[in-house]
């Protein structure tokens, strides 16, 4: 059977290595996982994210400033649930059809305070390629607007090999998925909180 909101995420990242989705997550869910975002965040669950992997990880709020939850499927609750249901009917689906071999995953929950940022870079490491998409879910309020800063920069090369930047604003339930191995990306800082969940779905 056909999934269309699945076909566009293939036909997108094969034309142009990224995909934007709107309403990827329906308005009941981004409330829900809001919610329990800011409760867990509330309840001092989340902790400093740094950067690079667990073989040379540190933390520099010069570079990022997003506070993160790691998230496990197997203990996940009832909001969480519905997402990995959701990321788990696109994986066997994309698996099905285009074998692209995605065998494990990795999300967390994240909160950028007001003012906060993540500078440009690339999702791949240099000691692990694994990660083969980056995912991004954004559980924003209903009321973002583009003046409230917060956008995902994703650098593209134009025809001529230019570099091409896409802003994408983080609009409640609008989910970014992306190449992770080549396109370098940033975070711009928000004048106010700025939610999401963001994972990887890897090879083996």
């Amino acid at each position: 059977m056909v999934d269309h909101t699945y076909e566009t995420i293939i036909e997108d990242v094969l034309d142009k290595g990224y995909s934007i989705i709107d309403n990827f997550l329906s308005p009941s869910t981004v409330e829900l996982l809001r919610n329990d975002l800011l409760w867990q965040y509330d309840d001092d669950q989340f902790k400093k994210a740094a950067i690079g992997n667990h073989t040379n990880e540190v933390i520099k709020t010069g570079i990022r400033g997003d506070f993160i939850l790691w998230m496990d499927e197997t203990t996940a609750n009832g909001p969480q649930q519905l997402f990995f249901e959701r990321i788990n009917d696109m994986v066997q689906y994309l698996n099905r059809t285009c074998y692209l071999g995605i065998f494990r995953k990795e999300f967390h929950y994240a909160l950028y305070p007001e003012g906060k940022f993540y500078k440009r870079h690339l999702d791949a490491f240099q000691n692990d390629d694994r990660r083969k998409l980056s995912i991004v879910c954004y559980l924003n309020e209903d009321d973002w607007q583009p003046e409230h800063g917060g956008e995902l920069v994703i650098y593209l090369k134009d025809k001529d090999a230019r570099e091409k930047p896409l802003n994408i604003y983080p609009f409640p339930g609008r989910a970014v998925i992306f190449e992770s191995r080549v396109l370098e990306h940033e975070v711009k800082p928000a004048n106010r909180e700025r939610l999401s969940i963001t994972g990887w779905l890897k090879t083996q």
